[in-house]
């Protein structure tokens, strides 16, 4: 398969990157490094970004920001951060990509466990996370031409652990394995409109 990876620079990126570089060819998108430069923020951005690439059997997006910060400090703009970023342009991928994409095809985006399991200054990407899980089940019953739609939603993986475990006390970093694996089965299933929750 041709797959195109936006975001496959990233901590997660990487290693999903290599693992479907073993037998597809993968391309990589990024805002500042890759195969091909995309501002997933901007629609015309990745119009572009498409136009120049071509057509492909699966786009995976694992890619997109969000503010953290205590509710009473985050403004207005802080929120429009992960809804720019990380909901639009998810959102955006799905609408651009899907002509992009050979019959069949398949795009999987991301989102993360604070979706159902929420820790304290997350509330913008909690918020954000929630949004794709319903927009996932929603435009399955819509999307054409046999094209399927997942996310991926995993716990704090083990590559980020250290960074981050201040922020979630008590929670288990998943391997990096268990994430891969959550991918593979977006792309190499047959599941549409799935949530692949990775939170164990």
């Amino acid at each position: 398969m041709k797959i195109l990876i936006i975001g496959g620079h990233g901590t997660i990126g990487t290693k999903v990157a290599a693992h479907f570089s073993q037998e597809n060819e993968v391309l990589i998108a990024g805002r500042t490094t890759g195969d091909f430069l995309v501002d997933i923020k901007d629609s015309s951005s990745i119009s572009k970004m498409f136009e120049q690439a071509g057509l492909f059997d699966a786009i995976i997006c694992i890619a997109g920001e969000a503010k953290w910060d205590n509710f009473d400090d985050l403004t207005e703009d802080d929120f429009h951060i992960g809804l720019n970023s990380k909901l639009m342009g998810q959102v955006n991928l799905v609408g651009i990509g899907q002509k992009f994409l050979a019959p069949q095809g398949s795009i999987t985006l991301s989102t993360g466990i604070l979706a159902d399991d929420p820790v304290a200054m997350t509330t913008s990407a909690a918020m954000v996370n929630g949004a794709i899980h319903s927009f996932v089940q929603a435009v399955a019953l819509e999307i054409e031409n046999g094209v399927r739609v997942n996310a991926v939603s995993s716990g704090m993986v083990e590559d980020a652990y250290e960074k981050y475990k201040d922020y979630f006390p008590g929670h288990n970093p998943i391997p990096m394995k268990k994430v891969i694996n959550g991918y593979v089965r977006s792309v190499n299933g047959k599941g549409h409109g799935e949530v692949i929750r990775i939170y164990n």
